[in-house]
């Protein structure tokens, strides 16, 4: 006796096609495997890339950084007889830097201090300038007042006794070490001793003790 032939519509025969379907081919997941191999190894790839970018933008802002210095500093320009034509080395170039700026602020505190010296010598004149124009308006407005009544020894008396007491003055704050600091000194004491006020009660201090001698 045959068995019989198995219908389509057999439920058997469904849910045998049905696993036969639904089943996974092995080629599938050997792609699936590959392609998911591909995208690591193609993320790997670009991590690696990017970071060769930036190592090497990072190289190439410190050569430029370099270029520059060589380019602004002077003395990265002077030939070096020791090393010939050789390019310099980054310490090298670092090393005149350093010696450049420090060179640079020398320089400064030394303007610094030839501006200040100036300034005083400025202030010295302005008060010798007001001086003379006072002494010119005096002798504008009293052009002939004591003239002919005081010998020229009481002239020279008086002069000498201004000078002494300028002298005593001068002596006590001027240095001589050097001929910078001499300098620097004289326009000091003009500008502390020689004021006006002070020039006027040197004068009437001699006038009154030559009058005492005298009289």
């Amino acid at each position: 006796m045959t068995d019989p032939v198995a219908s389509p519509e057999d439920p058997w025969v469904k849910v045998e096609y049905a696993y036969s379907d639904n089943s996974l081919d092995p080629a599938d997941d050997e792609d699936s495997d590959y392609h998911q191999e591909s995208y690591k190894e193609s993320y790997k790839d670009r991590r690696r890339r990017a970071h060769t970018q930036a190592e090497q933008k990072r190289r190439d802002a410190i050569k430029r950084g370099y270029d520059d210095l060589q380019t602004i500093v002077p003395t990265c320009q002077q030939q070096d007889f020791s090393i010939g034509s050789q390019k310099l080395s980054k310490a090298i170039v670092l090393q005149k830097t350093i010696d450049y700026i420090q060179f640079l602020h020398k320089e400064k505190k030394k303007q610094e201090e030839e501006v200040s010296t100036l300034r005083k010598d400025v202030t010295a004149l302005k008060i010798m300038k007001v001086n003379y124009e006072q002494i010119v308006k005096a002798h504008q407005d009293n052009p002939h007042e004591g003239e002919d009544q005081v010998s020229d020894q009481v002239k020279f008396n008086v002069f000498q006794g201004i000078m002494d007491s300028l002298f005593q003055s001068f002596n006590a704050s001027i240095s001589v070490a050097s001929f910078q600091e001499l300098s620097a000194c004289v326009f000091s004491w003009i500008e502390e001793h020689c004021k006006p006020q002070t020039l006027r009660e040197i004068v009437i201090g001699v006038l009154h003790q030559l009058k005492n001698q005298l009289y």
